[in-house]
């Protein structure tokens, strides 16, 4: 008979599915995940000379991920229109099959690098594994994500998994931080989710914002432009990187740009983004506040203006029956979120509010202290300034690691699911074991 608990140990393995970056690996590697980006490159379009060049299995998948893409990039024809996102609002389409084919290649790349290892050792009878999903992914995603990894474990000749699960992220989030009623803001690449939990999540609470990493992006390009930098605003590496060195959370954004363009030398930035490669801003720096604050409330007249020139969109979005508002701020999305909720639980719900996702992973520089916050600190002073007796009521946190809380609650939720839990498709709860 198994000890199942000194099994877990060793082979529950966690995969977050999220519209940026992909993150998975078994319980082992602890506290940091691998981590890719959510994307696909299919090889259409390849010229016959290439074609020699690539691998039979290669070919035979059409699509690659993670470190390969780069191999391909350079020699693919139309080489945008075949790189996909697939995560789109942390939702696939039903009936796109190309998405939940980068999908199943993400699952088998990761895999593919520990399987070997594992099945060395002569106890492994598969892992456990735990898909972390939106909290808006719809059930029919749930269903396709277990005939996706069953289609995985047949390429690996059935030894692969014993037994998969499926969690939301901001209920993974919670679990990390081993919080039991609370509301998790989980702000990843391509969206914002506000979920109010109580033992789960509570879904009439749920509020979703069409706006994450992604736009923080969009503006650093404008700024990289308006910079002299046009060349280089192409590159979504350079942009990736600026954006994580120069962007700043205003306490108030009036104040911060009359500050910034009043002393441009004080806020004045160098990125040197490779030997070859540097960005200056000086001029602009007062630019810099608005990569930050797009996050939490694009409702400026900047904002406006960009989006006015079509400079940057920031729109409304419907998938399914949930609406993805645009230019709604944070803390009327937390306010609404809240209200949503039974009022006897109201209380519980707000007096603890967790931050995750790396699009409020935003840093404070010395001397800036004045009229730069950190994300827990801009929340707090945009709900103080709409309800300032709510605002002394809240906790607000955020995780020591926004990029990773996902996976490490989904490693801790299936160390701690009880194997004989089985899967109930009402709920889309439980463990669906592949070989019965």
């Amino acid at each position: 008979m198994m000890d199942e608990s000194k099994y877990k140990l060793n082979y529950v393995y966690a995969e977050d599915f999220g519209t940026g970056y992909f993150k998975y690996g078994p319980i082992t590697l602890r506290d940091k995940p691998y981590m890719i980006q959510s994307r696909g490159l299919f090889l259409r379009d390849l010229p016959e000379s290439i074609k020699l060049l690539v691998p039979k299995e290669v070919l035979e998948r059409g699509v690659v991920v993670g470190d390969d893409i780069p191999k391909y990039l350079s020699s693919i024809r139309d080489a945008i229109r075949n790189l996909r996102y697939p995560l789109k609002d942390g939702v696939i389409r039903k009936e796109d099959e190309d998405s939940w084919k980068i999908v199943k290649e993400l699952a088998r790349y990761g895999f593919s690098q520990f399987f070997s290892d594992f099945t060395r050792r002569p106890d492994f009878k598969g892992f456990f594994l735990v898909v972390a999903l939106s909290a808006l992914a719809p059930d029919y995603m749930r269903d396709r994500m277990i005939e996706v990894h069953k289609e995985v474990d047949e390429e690996f000749g059935g030894k692969l998994l014993q037994a998969v699960t499926i969690i939301d992220q901001p209920f993974a989030v919670a679990i990390a931080e081993k919080a039991v009623t609370c509301t998790v803001i989980e702000a990843g690449h391509g969206n914002i989710q506000l979920v109010p939990i109580s033992y789960g999540p509570i879904r009439e609470g749920i509020v979703a914002l069409n706006r994450g990493g992604a736009e923080a992006n969009a503006v650093t390009r404008e700024v990289l432009k308006d910079s002299g930098y046009g060349d280089l605003a192409k590159d979504e590496y350079v942009v990736e990187v600026v954006k994580r060195a120069v962007g700043l959370v205003p306490r108030n954004l009036d104040e911060a740009i009359k500050k910034a363009r009043e002393d441009p030398d004080r806020f004045a930035i160098k990125v040197r983004v490779n030997p070859l490669v540097e960005v200056e801003l000086r001029d602009t720096a007062w630019m810099r506040f608005l990569i930050g604050e797009v996050i939490f409330n694009p409702r400026h007249d900047i904002f406006t203006s960009y989006i006015q020139q079509g400079r940057l969109v920031i729109e409304d979005a419907t998938v399914g029956d949930m609406v993805f508002y645009g230019e709604m701020d944070i803390a009327e999305a937390l306010i609404t979120s809240i209200r949503k909720v039974p009022v006897e639980i109201q209380d519980k719900i707000m007096s603890t509010i967790i931050l995750s996702g790396g699009a409020f992973n935003w840093s404070v520089p010395p001397g800036l202290e004045d009229v730069a916050v950190n994300s827990v600190d801009k929340i707090r002073l945009m709900v103080s300034e709409r309800l300032p007796d709510l605002a002394s009521k809240l906790s607000i946190s955020i995780v020591k690691d926004p990029q990773f809380s996902v996976w490490k609650g989904a490693i801790i939720y299936g160390y701690a699911l009880p194997g004989n839990v089985k899967w109930n498709e009402r709920t889309k709860e439980g463990w669906y074991y592949l070989h019965q």
